[in-house]
């Protein structure tokens, strides 16, 4: 099957979950289908990497740059002067939208693999069987950060907010099939025919993200993510801020990390002599076999965690929200442990580090649950079988 595959961000390096999500999928699917990639491109230059480690996968790979001066200018117009949300104002442009009808008509694929919402207007009106993956609940999502951001930010998370729940709403019935990452995020999406969209959640790439006992722990507590992603900077601050007082009143001497790219300032003001906030890391692994909890404070946001997937994978016993774990579907106080408020969290990470058999345990149950649940090959043969129409909703 030739497959055209659409996304808003070109899938290397793999900093960002959307990313992750793409560049396994395709790895997945080139085994069985010939993959023409089209990915547009808004940060500049591309990694040096990218055509070589996407060629193993791509039979093409087409890149289209977006000009940071045009997308201003659309903003401004459609915030003005139209209901469209800005997330898909942002990526669309009439001359792109030529270009990909161009590339369309030249590979003549079998169907059509667009991530994510924001894309969506591009192949909306194609005569080509499709597929869109939401990934997750966007609007939702927003509307989650409207609390916590400054008051001159509200108006207008609100008003995207409307936009994006209309737009996922709108552009559900142009699509042969959905996807999204977990059913709490399926359930956030406003359609009367939600329960249509197929439930695909993201794997774990296990030749990685392994128990990994040669390196020293360095670290009590590790938070790992995109330091630029609204959830992820409100998780770091609650874990620093919120958290840690109540563990350092007990036990002075603990720390942490705050692995990931892009750090904002609010992050980088975090580190302290207890607090480690590292930017881009090449490899995540060494960092979480460094550590011996993982501690993800999740209050915001939408979508599965794939911190989450991939600590549990390395054997690190993890703590999260209720919010983290809707998604993920662990067993609390089996697989995993959860805290709605900051002394539940402080209580469970002194108990973590001083209860040698209970961290053993918490890690050991999560590791086999992920590596029972989570896999790239499970998931995206779900994906394969949709284009394929051997699988219906269960709607």
């Amino acid at each position: 099957m030739r497959l055209f595959v659409l996304l808003s961000r070109v899938p290397y390096p793999l900093e960002k979950g959307d990313k992750l999500r793409a560049f396994h999928q395709i790895k997945e699917l080139a085994k069985h289908n010939t993959i023409h990639l089209c990915a547009l491109n808004d940060s500049g230059a591309v990694h040096p990497e990218t055509y070589n480690i996407l060629n193993q996968y791509c039979e093409t790979i087409d890149i289209i740059q977006l000009p940071k001066w045009q997308i201003y200018s659309r903003l401004a117009f459609a915030y003005l002067f139209t209901k469209k949300p800005l997330q898909v104002t942002y990526f669309y442009s009439s001359k792109i939208q030529s270009k990909i009808n161009r590339l369309i008509n030249k590979y003549k694929p079998n169907h059509i693999y667009c991530q994510l919402a924001r894309v969506a207007e591009y192949v909306k009106n194609c005569n080509v069987p499709k597929t869109l993956d939401y990934m997750d609940a966007l609007a939702r999502g927003m509307e989650r950060r409207i609390e916590k951001e400054p008051f001159y930010l509200k108006p207008f998370l609100k008003s995207e907010s409307i936009r994006l729940k209309r737009y996922e709403r709108e552009i559900f019935d142009f699509f042969d099939a959905a996807t999204i990452i977990s059913e709490q995020d399926r359930n956030l999406i406003v359609h009367l025919k939600n329960e249509c969209i197929y439930v695909v959640p993201n794997g774990v790439d296990y030749s990685k993200f392994k128990t990994n006992n040669s390196i020293k722990k360095r670290f009590d507590i590790i938070f790992s993510g995109n330091m630029a992603y609204p959830p992820n900077i409100d998780s770091a601050e609650y874990l620093v801020n919120n958290i840690m007082p109540l563990v350092w009143a007990k036990n002075p001497n603990v720390n942490v990390v705050l692995a990931g790219a892009n750090p904002v300032k609010r992050v980088q003001q975090l580190a302290s002599e207890k607090i480690t906030v590292t930017g881009w890391v090449e490899d995540i692994s060494e960092y979480y076999a460094a550590s011996k909890i993982f501690v993800a404070p999740m209050q915001i946001g939408t979508g599965l965690q794939n911190k989450l997937l991939e600590a549990m994978a390395m054997k690190i016993p993890c703590i999260t929200s209720p919010l983290a774990n809707n998604a993920l579907q662990a067993k609390p106080g089996k697989d995993i442990l959860i805290g709605n408020t900051s002394e539940e969290y402080a209580q469970s990470i002194i108990a973590l580090l001083t209860n040698k058999n209970l961290a053993e345990e918490i890690a050991q149950n999560g590791h086999q649950f992920i590596k029972e649940k989570y896999t790239w090959e499970g998931s995206t043969k779900i994906l394969q079988n949709i284009f394929e129409n051997k699988i219906s909703p269960d709607c």
